[in-house]
């Protein structure tokens, strides 16, 4: 699960005997779901694409790690030397985002595909921050234009009306300028198309 607290389902998923790992910004979230019952935790950093927290991978592996019993898999890993970064750290594996957004198999536009890899890891921006609401994105007119909107305060479901449906622009009509394109700062490692095997091979490289 992710975007927010999933404890208010816990109940129902358990007893449908679901295994629950949600994704986690701080370690005092991953207390908390441990405590009424997630099987495991996903700690993402602010590096990482879509919604994040404020503490970065390597402050929050540690931490989360040491805060619960429970399997921390990390986020924002993008090629081997941060996998072996993380699993120092203390997880016990890794979620794959950004990275796989360059991969043959994966369906989203291929304009969207082209962005990602064209893009540095300065090339990425956080809208929603001030509201309360951070996301992370590439930079292009839909999400400069929404932070320049939520810095003169403009009111939060006009800002959620300007980006209704920016996520199904970027994703199936590859609208670079006006879609809402996830990604983390991991871009900037992506040079090429690949197969999912052979970046995920990559990725595991010497472990």
């Amino acid at each position: 699960t992710g975007a927010g607290n999933p404890g208010a389902y816990m109940e129902r998923f358990k007893a449908a005997g679901i295994l629950v790992i949600p994704v986690v910004a701080a370690p005092i979230l991953a207390k908390h779901l441990e405590r009424i019952g997630a099987d495991a935790v996903i700690a993402e950093g602010c590096e990482s694409g879509g919604h994040i927290g404020e503490m970065t991978t390597m402050t929050l592996i540690p931490q989360t790690v040491d805060a619960v019993d429970i399997p921390v898999i990390a986020a924002g890993i993008a090629d081997h030397r941060q996998m072996q970064a993380v699993l120092t750290l203390g997880a016990c594996g890794a979620q794959i985002g950004t990275a796989l957004l360059a991969a043959e198999e994966c369906p989203i536009h291929e304009n969207y595909k082209e962005a990602v890899l064209k893009a540095q890891g300065s090339d990425t921006i956080v809208t929603g921050r001030i509201g309360g609401t951070p996301v992370r994105v590439l930079k292009n007119q839909m999400s400069r234009e929404y932070v320049k909107r939520e810095k003169a305060g403009e009111d939060r479901m006009e800002l959620e009306k300007f980006t209704l449906g920016s996520l199904r622009r970027a994703v199936f009509e590859g609208d670079t300028k006006n879609g809402s394109l996830m990604a983390g700062q991991g871009c900037g490692q992506l040079k090429e198309i690949r197969p999912v095997a052979e970046i995920l091979a990559e990725i595991c490289r010497g472990i």
